[in-house]
């Protein structure tokens, strides 16, 4: 059930409202008119949305696919299995987290991003961040004072959108950290930037790092944001001291 919710989810066929909570998309309810045979993953290879999935999924260490590649599959070690399995899971989950936040609200967007950046390690020993009040940020949606007396700080830009984040948005950013003659800034947003949007932050000062939501969606799982274990396998091997004699 899970695997069969990610991949209608990727392919737009199902939408999530809220927390453990799924419906039929407008797509949805298109392709059950068709009163299509069978829907696998051949069928929802005609959305562009789970193709890029897919390719994800495939790109970050060659995994199989749920549907299978016995021939290829056959022929790794079972270390080499296990590591894909592990990717094609941790791509999934990527893919399920910015689902969960994009049907959140922009405040919680925003305290998650908060968070994010303290678990990296952002705020110091004190962990002092906070995040600015509705309407009155002037485009800084959070502070993280990386010193006591808040000589070195980070400022936050969070976007919890669909469409592309472009230039304009990152040069409103970048005037908003003159305003506070700040040198560092982090935009985040569940979208990705334009190329020049890019192109822009590499040439400005201040230094602006952009976090797309592929690459949010990573880090979360990196630093146990938003996520929990669910299974530990320990892969052991002979201990070749234990059986050496002397």
């Amino acid at each position: 059930m899970s695997w069969a919710k990610t991949y209608l989810l990727h392919a737009g066929l199902l939408e999530q409202t809220k927390r453990g909570h799924f419906t039929i998309s407008p797509r949805g309810r298109e392709v059950l008119g068709t009163q299509p045979p069978r829907i696998d993953n051949q069928f929802l290879s005609q959305f562009h949305e789970f193709l890029e999935f897919k390719g994800r999924s495939n790109s970050n260490g060659n995994a199989a696919t749920a549907s299978g590649a016995s021939g290829s599959a056959d022929r790794r070690t079972p270390e080499e299995a296990l590591q894909a399995a592990y990717k094609e899971l941790r791509d999934d989950l990527a893919g399920e987290l910015l689902a969960q936040i994009k049907a959140m609200s922009s405040q919680f967007f925003e305290k998650l991003v908060l968070d994010l950046m303290l678990a990296m390690g952002y705020g110091g020993a004190e962990k002092t961040a906070s995040l600015t009040g509705p309407g009155s940020d002037e485009g800084i949606d959070g502070v993280i004072n990386e010193d006591r007396l808040g000589l070195d700080i980070v400022y936050l830009q969070a976007k919890r959108w669909e469409n592309q984040v472009g230039r304009p948005e990152i040069q409103k950013f970048v005037g908003a950290l003159h305003g506070k003659r700040a040198r560092k800034g982090v935009f985040l947003t569940t979208s990705t930037f334009s190329r020049d949007a890019n192109e822009y932050v590499a040439t400005i000062d201040p230094k602006v790092v952009l976090i797309d939501g592929t690459r949010l969606a990573q880090l979360m799982i990196d630093f146990n944001v938003g996520v929990s274990t669910a299974q530990t396998y320990a892969v052991k091997k002979v201990d070749s001291d234990y059986f050496a004699e002397d």
